[in-house]
């Protein structure tokens, strides 16, 4: 949790509103099971924060790497996008890269898309570090990408004999949620904050009592992020069995009561994308997805259809990811 020794990218030229408004963009035509990639895509041009960066050009102006940049790459593909409104374009940019993104990733084969996003987000990552060495990990941090995506678990370890709490920081670029004990999003949150019993009497070292003692362990937000990502977790089993329950998600989310601090106002985030999944098994299926658009209608983007629909149609859907912006 240390002060980064430089800024990699200043803060506040983060431009969290639409600098452009306009209708939905093109759509991405299917080149051979490749609707994980496309859903992915379009939840990752329609990130205000990402989008105002990526559309501003300022990445490829000062960009020095030869060969594979994956910010190069999304900023001209988010701007063919934008720039294509009413049509369908093959984001060959991106599927020519995908073994970079992960050795398992090919043409033909079918992806998953939380994967696949975890991947892409990494690898702008990387390219934003590119020409960076020896940065301490705070400073890492400070990339426009981690500045948007990156927030900051607290795990918290209370022995239950005298009370006293060793704290632990993790940083995530989204959050897992176990659905299987909840019918919505609000109730996964909640049960994920809930203090647990950890298994066993003689489970942490306490080093006020000078012994082993029986513990419980709590997470919290401690930073919060600009943009939440939700990842509901649908694979129930390694057989690949999927949770195919509906889970109440709302437009709007106050993360407030799942943060580290006791006190504050209401943290609200507003509901811009939402990935789903459509399919029996988590091996196999279909996958689209519901964006806002900076002129704040909503469309699903199936492949190369781009259709209006409604916010109600939006919140009815058997979410796999869940984008929430600040």
């Amino acid at each position: 949790m240390a002060a980064p020794q430089s800024i990699l990218f200043p803060p506040e030229e983060i431009s969290m509103d639409w600098q452009q408004r306009q209708g939905a963009g093109a759509g991405l035509h299917n080149l051979g099971n490749t609707c994980f990639l496309n859903a992915v895509l379009q939840c990752l041009t329609y990130t205000p924060p990402l989008a105002n960066y990526l559309l501003s050009g300022e990445h490829s102006q000062s960009c020095g790497q030869q060969g594979f940049c994956m910010m190069c790459i999304m900023e001209a593909h988010v701007k063919k996008v934008l720039h294509s409104s009413g049509s369908a374009i093959e984001p060959w940019e991106v599927i020519s890269v995908l073994p970079r993104l992960g050795d398992h990733f090919r043409l033909g084969r079918q992806g998953d898309a939380h994967e696949f996003l975890c991947c892409i987000v990494t690898a702008m990552q990387r390219a934003c570090l590119s020409g960076s060495t020896n940065l301490d990990v705070s400073s890492q941090a400070s990339t426009i990408i981690h500045q948007i995506f990156e927030g900051v678990l607290r795990s918290r370890v209370t022995c239950l004999s005298c009370n006293v709490f060793y704290d632990d920081h993790k940083p995530f670029l989204d959050v897992l949620l176990d659905i299987q004990a909840a019918t919505s999003v609000t109730e996964a949150l909640e049960n994920f904050v809930k203090a647990e019993q950890l298994d066993g009497e003689n489970c942490l070292k306490c080093s006020h009592c000078d012994k082993m003692v029986a513990a419980s362990q709590r997470f919290t937000v401690h930073c919060p992020p600009k943009v939440l990502t939700l990842c509901l977790k649908r694979c129930g089993d390694s057989h690949g069995g999927k949770i195919s329950k509906v889970v109440e998600y709302p437009e709007y989310l106050d993360l407030w009561p799942y943060i580290s601090q006791t006190a504050g106002e209401p943290l609200l985030y507003s509901l811009y994308a939402v990935l789903v999944h459509r399919g029996e098994s988590c091996d196999a299926g279909h996958y689209f997805c519901y964006v806002k658009t900076s002129n704040g209608l909503w469309h699903k983007m199936d492949d190369s259809l781009v259709t209006r629909c409604d916010l109600q149609t939006v919140l009815g859907q058997q979410a796999y990811l869940l984008f929430y912006v600040r």
